[in-house]
């Protein structure tokens, strides 16, 4: 596999100053966190960034997992090209939702990104400082999974994020893994807005009810465990699955489900910070 290459910035005083200036702008920065892979967290990310866009918020959404970008298949953005200007990089739009992902520095949706550390801080440091986000409410963060170098950088470079959301299904393997981002917050002394629990119950695609296929309660106890909000439950949808596909926003694609209505309750919190 071809490697994708970015050029890290060499001046570090010269690339805090630009992130300054851009998160200026911005007025929620919000990262999505999960110890664990294989949760939901882009598709969470996604809805949330799209159902705060839907409640009329200026709104962007960037993904830095760096090793697995799936919002632009999300989003149905493919690999859209990026338009470089002097000084700055114009965000992709996905209706009235700025986007930028590590997905769309390549051509090639089967390219491997195979970088070391400076490299993904190189790459971190100019989706902040150098792609031209505007005014916004809310900057959604998709963060890869755990506790590495992607969410440590962010959160240093953006020195002062309104919070985190954290994704977490309900069974005990995952939690146990999730709990470490809560762990992670509190070192950098981030805010946690949140925790979603995700894939909750089964919804029946014939009759909607909610089937526990898995133990359900994890997050909540998680919540209560770390004096956290709870943010409610998700269940398992098919429609999610097949709308994450088809590149549509479940909660615009479905918004009169039952699902579509309990993520519009997780963001109620989110709309109404100061």
């Amino acid at each position: 596999m071809s490697e994708c290459v970015a050029q890290p910035q060499v001046d570090p005083a010269e690339d805090q100053r630009k992130i300054n200036a851009r998160m200026a702008q911005v007025k929620h920065k919000i990262c999505v966190l999960s110890g664990k892979g294989g949760v939901g967290k882009s598709t969470v990310a996604v809805n949330l960034a799209t159902s705060l866009a839907e409640a009329g918020k200026k709104v962007g959404l960037l993904d830095v997992d760096i090793h697995g970008p799936s919002i632009p298949t999300m989003l149905g953005l493919g690999t859209a090209p990026l338009i470089s200007n002097a000084d700055s990089v114009d965000p992709i739009y996905a209706g009235n939702l700025k986007v930028m992902s590590v997905g769309f520095l390549c051509q090639n949706e089967d390219e491997a990104f195979i970088w070391r550390g400076p490299m993904k801080m190189g790459v971190i440091k100019q989706f902040l400082g150098d792609v031209e986000w505007g005014e916004l409410d809310y900057l959604i963060i998709d963060c890869p999974p755990g506790t590495g170098d992607e969410p440590l950088s962010l959160c240093q470079l953006i020195e002062e994020p309104t919070g985190a959301v954290i994704v977490t299904t309900p069974q005990q393997v995952a939690a146990v893994d999730v709990r470490k981002s809560l762990t992670f917050c509190g070192k950098l002394s981030m805010p946690v807005l949140g925790i979603v629990e995700n894939m909750s119950g089964f919804a029946c695609p014939k009759c909607g009810e909610v089937v526990n296929i898995f133990q359900s309660g994890g997050g909540e106890k998680m919540a209560n465990d770390f004096g956290v909000p709870f943010l409610g439950k998700l269940p398992i949808d098919p429609a999610i699955g097949k709308a994450c596909d088809a590149g549509l926003p479940f909660i615009q694609s479905h918004a009169a489900t039952e699902t579509a209505h309990q993520l519009r309750d997780i963001i109620k919190p989110l709309l109404e910070l100061k």
